[in-house]
């Protein structure tokens, strides 16, 4: 089981926050290094205010070496397809092959009021993200010299000479959610990894069956997927260790051993060996606290090597 680390900086955080966490969880081993894409806090005013996720991730990319770096999940709301493989790859390069491709519908229309952002109905959303998927794959596959066009009912492009290409062949795309019909049929056709963010085995063992099932339907081995979860953390070397983290992100130390990933390192690795079962390749850990850094270290010490 890879471990990731994944952040929510729209709850409030700096830019050198970010940095901080990205290196430590590298220095650690952690595998990865993801952040969210959202403009508004939840709950909260999110001082200072929100970072761009791809404007963050580019800084980062010149600031780690060896982490991978990800969004979870960028809103096919936010940009223009084109644009998006263009920050893309141009952060890929920047970092030397290691970024990674989480994208979504959107959901959050909060954000959207806030900050102008039209916010179309479900079904757009989802026809618009489809198309996201098309055009950013397409541009990325297309050989240097040749030209990609695409007609879709909501973006037209023609003679695309596809630049800038990433310096990895395909950047991976993420898809996740719990769609019954068009979610796992997305995955199923475009995404390198399906990922399910906070929710319990049994809801996991549901979706992951779903994706399968539309990756037979399309003739793909399910095989080629990568399978993650996305979990909430709160891990500590004891019982007060665990209150004291818990309280800090404003929850309860019993609904995050049902809700998450909480407790005791034990407890924790019983937890991640039971979605293994399920076939979850890699966890994303959501680390809410990111001035805590001995919770990263604690785990890098106690749980990571028994995964």
């Amino acid at each position: 089981m890879e471990l990731r680390v994944f952040t929510e900086p729209q709850q409030g955080a700096t830019y050198d926050d970010l940095v901080r966490v990205a290196q430590e969880a590298e220095r650690l081993g952690f595998g990865a290094f993801f952040r969210s894409d959202h403009y508004l806090g939840m709950g909260t005013e999110g001082l200072p205010g929100p970072s761009d996720a791809w404007v963050t991730l580019a800084g980062l990319a010149r600031e780690t070496s060896t982490i991978r770096l990800g969004t979870m999940m960028t809103s096919a709301t936010f940009r223009h397809p084109g644009p998006l493989a263009i920050s893309v790859a141009n952060v890929d390069q920047m970092s030397g092959g290691r970024v990674e491709l989480g994208i979504g519908a959107g959901w959050f229309e909060a954000e959207h009021t806030a900050y102008g952002i039209p916010f179309p109905s479900t079904a757009e959303r989802f026809d618009r993200f489809e198309e996201q998927l098309a055009v950013i794959t397409g541009l990325w596959a297309t050989p240097v010299g040749e030209r990609f066009d695409f007609a879709g009912a909501h973006y037209r492009i023609e003679g695309s000479p596809a630049l800038p290409k990433p310096v990895q062949a395909k950047p991976p795309v993420l898809v996740g959610g719990l769609g019954k019909r068009r979610t796992p049929e997305l995955a199923a056709r475009y995404a390198d990894e399906f990922n399910l963010p906070f929710v319990d085995e049994e809801t996991t063992a549901t979706q992951f069956a779903r994706v399968r099932a539309a990756c037979e339907a399309q003739g793909r081995d399910p095989r080629t997927l990568t399978w993650s979860n996305a979990l909430v953390l709160c891990v500590g070397a004891d019982e007060a260790e665990v209150a004291r983290r818990a309280a800090a992100i404003g929850r309860e130390p019993d609904e995050l051993r049902t809700n998450g990933l909480g407790g005791t390192p034990g407890e924790v690795v019983d937890k991640i060996g039971r979605y293994a079962e399920l076939g979850a390749e890699r966890l994303y850990l959501q680390v809410l606290d990111l001035a805590d850094l001995d919770h990263l270290r604690l785990v890098a010490a106690e749980v990571m090597p028994q995964v």
